[in-house]
């Protein structure tokens, strides 16, 4: 009894020393999860305030305020058969004149005031309605287009009148101009659908995206085409059918270094090899696919590699074991089943690629395109390059286009994510 009796308190103080090291335990496993919790939430700040700044910022691009006139086609200044030699642009002014009670002896000074009030695009409008309808010439037809983008900024609260006139493109006059057209509701303000039909411009009331929109689609396609199949086939042969030797070691190793180069020196091989030697077309959208093909290789196999290998061997064991041959094992077998995970790697290469500006910017994919892409050879441009030639424009009207640019770019690739989460979900089988 009295032994039993004296080995009580050196239990209780290993209890009691257990007790103590499990507590600690316990508070360092709540301190991980605590930083764990505030990590995640300077990331969710730090990504609400980044998308928030672009929202805010490229929320206006979407809106445009509009003038509506209604001009004189002058017979006198007209051509019916050459309607193009017409200054439109003046026929466009003095009707914004009379409407604003001014007249034509206000002077040159006037008049070159007003003609900043409007876009440049008027004039063009102008021309489209007489070719399509000659017989408008002599008539009054009413006309709406944009206003300059000085207007434009104006009413959207960019310009304001607090600043001294030197300090800003539209004097006091102007805006009293600008604030009575608003009054008498010639100018009034709607969702700008040209933003979205329209390919970039010098004149930033005229730009739009439809032609970068277009030019990553073309490169994306040449892209997928590429860099799918071939990622895909090299994945099955390296991983079902290529013997484990050394050789193999050193291509493996070579594909997993690929994948961390820098985008710029794809680039400069595609500048090297595709443009200077093979002579393909400089800023079209085959290079550029091709460029990003060799890009998007090293993902596209990492991913179908891994998806093989979460493929069970039992599978394989099974369809090995019914007499099917190798080859049949894989490709009606597990190919099917890794499918979900292909596609998903896949389609999140592709919006890497769709993001990359770099290398673009190597193979001459910078140059301005007024126009839409006439195929894959043509000139294009795509939407991270025209951010970025919007963003070093003078025009202060382009840093909100550069915003919606990069809004229209989320967009492709949330929609891209989306759809590679989608099909996971859709074709993933659990064992």
């Amino acid at each position: 009894m009295t032994d039993a009796a004296a080995h009580i308190p050196a239990r209780r103080a290993v209890s009691d020393q257990a007790a103590r090291r499990l507590k600690k335990r316990h508070a360092a496993e709540a301190r991980f999860k605590l930083y764990g919790r505030l990590a995640i939430a300077v990331a969710i700040i730090f990504l609400a305030v980044l998308l928030g700044r672009i929202v805010t910022q490229g929320a206006s691009a979407f809106w445009r305020n509009d003038l509506t006139v209604e001009v004189y086609l002058d017979p006198s200044r007209i051509d019916r058969a050459a309607p193009e030699g017409a200054n439109y642009n003046a026929l466009v002014t003095e009707a914004l004149m009379a409407r604003l009670g001014l007249t034509d002896d206000a002077g040159m000074t006037v008049s070159r005031k007003v003609q900043r009030l409007v876009s440049n695009d008027f004039g063009f409008k102008l021309l489209d309605k007489v070719r399509a309808d000659p017989d408008r010439i002599g008539q009054r037809i009413e006309m709406r287009g944009p206003v300059s983008a000085d207007a434009d900024l104006y009413f959207k609260g960019e310009i304001s009148r607090d600043l001294e006139q030197s300090s800003r493109k539209l004097d006091d006059q102007q805006l009293a101009w600008l604030d009575r057209l608003k009054a008498q509701g010639a100018i009034k303000g709607g969702f700008n659908t040209e933003f979205f039909t329209r390919s970039d411009s010098t004149e930033p009331e005229q730009a739009g995206v439809l032609g970068a929109v277009i030019g990553s689609a073309l490169m994306l396609l040449v892209t997928a085409v590429l860099a799918i199949p071939i990622g895909v086939l090299a994945a099955v042969y390296l991983e079902e059918f290529a013997p484990k030797n050394r050789w193999t070691d050193i291509v493996e190793v070579n594909i997993n270094n690929l994948a961390a180069v820098p985008s710029i020196v794809y680039g400069l091989l595609g500048l090297a090899v595709f443009i200077n030697w093979l002579a393909i077309p400089r800023s079209s959208p085959l290079v550029g696919g091709i460029v990003l093909a060799l890009m998007a290789l090293p993902t596209v196999i990492i991913a179908t590699r891994a998806s093989l290998k979460a493929v069970p061997p039992s599978i394989r064991e099974a369809a090995l074991g019914v007499g099917a041959s190798k080859t049949q094992t894989v490709f009606h077998h597990v190919l099917p089943l890794a499918m979900p995970g292909m596609m998903t790697g896949a389609i999140l290469s592709l919006a890497h690629a769709l993001g990359e500006t770099a290398p673009l910017l190597m193979i001459g994919m910078v140059a301005f395109v007024p126009s839409l892409p006439e195929g894959v050879t043509g000139s294009a441009t795509v939407l991270p390059v025209q951010v970025f030639i919007w963003e070093n424009a003078s025009e202060r009207a382009f840093h909100e286009r550069t915003a919606g640019a990069i809004i229209v770019l989320l967009a492709f690739m949330l929609v891209m994510n989306a759809a590679a989460i989608l099909l996971r979900r859709r074709f993933e089988r659990r064992w």
